[in-house]
């Protein structure tokens, strides 16, 4: 029972990659809290991970964070591990990138997760750990992910900053980066259509060496093995989940 006692914060734990860990920390002792923008998702989320509790919140809603974690700090006291997991899609070439586009995908896989880790510092401390999603569209060169790459390569970066402005305080800080990983996120690209989006599910398994999505359970090991004091020796890294995809091209 890594995670015994522990307080676990998923940020977009009711779907997808964040509930499969979600799921995981609870098995491990956790208490576990997560958020998400779909009350009804949150909801079912809570009630097959027992002792839970959820709160509905926009991560691109800087004042939202800030109230979320009043209310942990209130019902909890602190946080001890939290996973920075919220995102959203924004495939499409460049010429029909939208500014409004641009902006959702930026303020929710960018700006937001940087505050949610700023908002939340102050309940964590020495022996903590964070743990954020990227993803190897910030390595890669893929046709029709401008938006999406450049959110997720301005977090690897300030990532990478952030770990080295923590370290001195024992708060350990990593990011996992999924290759294709069949989780609902896949399926809501703004401006793509239903052909389009398998067109690109398609082009994914190709690329990937061991021809075959992820699944989320899989990121879900990945997320809680940075989050262990297995991993105490380990912070900045940037751990591959893709089948190989990024260094077997």
């Amino acid at each position: 029972m890594r995670f015994e006692n522990k307080t676990v914060l998923v940020m977009g734990g009711n779907s997808g990659m964040g509930l499969a860990s979600a799921k995981a920390f609870a098995k491990e002792g956790a208490k576990v809290r997560i958020t998400g923008r779909n009350q009804q998702t949150l909801d079912a989320a809570v009630a097959d991970i027992p002792g839970s509790k959820g709160y509905q919140a926009d991560i691109s809603d800087i004042a939202a964070t800030e109230k979320l974690i009043d209310q942990i700090e209130a019902e909890d006291g602190q946080i001890d591990v939290l996973y920075v997991n919220a995102g959203v899609g924004g495939f499409a070439p460049l010429r029909d990138i939208t500014e409004d586009d641009w902006d959702l995908v930026h303020s929710v896989n960018l700006k937001g997760c940087v505050f949610a880790i700023q908002k939340s510092l102050r309940l964590m401390g020495k022996g903590g750990s964070i743990i954020v999603t990227g993803s190897i569209g910030a390595h890669a060169s893929l046709p029709g992910n401008i938006t999406y790459a450049a959110a997720k390569g301005g977090l690897y970066a300030a990532v990478k900053v952030i770990a080295g402005e923590l370290v001195s305080e024992g708060i350990r800080v990593n990011m996992v980066s999924p290759g294709p990983i069949d989780t609902p996120l896949l399926y809501r690209n703004p401006g793509m259509s239903d052909e389009a989006v398998a067109a690109l599910k398609d082009q994914m398994i190709e690329a990937i060496p061991m021809h075959r999505m992820g699944e989320a359970d899989e990121v879900a090991r990945a997320v809680l093995f940075l989050a262990s004091e297995e991993a105490s020796f380990i912070t900045a890294a940037n751990l591959f989940v893709d089948g190989g995809a990024l260094e077997l091209r």
